[in-house]
């Protein structure tokens, strides 16, 4: 028997009542691994934007571990607690999508748009992203929240996952594709969200909400 072909996603946009949030690896160990594409400060700021984020529009998060009782360590707390008691599920597997307990809470979600990020992005992320591709699942990997030791190994990630039609975004790309309009209800959250992760975006919150952010 064939195995189902994947659906074209190439078109759909990110909503809020169909997404999850995956995170993967951010641990101690993980993020002092010598990572060279993106300095730990901003990727450790944007996997917290990203949390905080998915608390605002409701998406379920699911978080996992590799090794976290050898050199990889925990997740680093603060990220613990943006994610508010998520699930942590903890592996030995390098593949998380090779994990029945970590695809189990995926599926477990009913959400079939899934955001990841992961540390390190050239096998942590993008393992697991081109896993859940290739079953169907609505995939963006999200670069400036995962991080990886060199430009090759970026670009090697970012190429296989898009040849196994991953979508390729950042935090502020998958940021405005869920709120999408400044006037509906999570709209000054979100603003807050930009605010503080981004404080250059503060002057441009105090005009949206000068203009009724979040009326409708």
């Amino acid at each position: 028997m064939n195995a189902p072909v994947p659906a074209d996603h190439r078109f759909t946009k990110l909503r809020p009542e169909n997404a999850a949030l995956l995170l993967i690896d951010h641990q101690t160990g993980t993020m002092s691994f010598g990572l060279q594409d993106l300095d730990p400060v901003n990727l450790k700021n944007n996997a917290l934007w990203l949390a905080e984020a998915a608390r605002v529009h409701d998406l379920p998060i699911i978080l996992t571990t590799s090794n976290a009782e050898g050199a990889n360590g925990p997740i680093f707390q603060e990220l613990l607690d943006a994610c508010h008691g998520a699930p942590v599920i903890p592996r030995m597997i390098i593949d998380a999508w090779q994990d029945p307990k970590f695809v189990e809470a995926v599926r477990a979600t009913g959400r079939r748009q899934l955001v990841m990020a992961g540390v390190t992005a050239d096998v942590c992320l993008t393992f697991p992203a081109v896993g859940a591709a290739g079953d169907g699942f609505d995939v963006y990997a999200v670069m400036d929240a995962s991080g990886t030791v060199n430009a090759h190994a970026l670009h090697a990630a970012m190429f296989r996952m898009s040849q196994a039609g991953v979508k390729i975004a950042n935090t502020n790309m998958v940021l405005a594709e869920l709120q999408r309009d400044w006037a509906l209800p999570t709209g000054a959250a979100t603003g807050g969200v930009y605010a503080r992760r981004l404080p250059n975006f503060g002057y441009i919150f105090q005009q949206l909400l000068h203009h009724g952010i979040g009326t409708k």
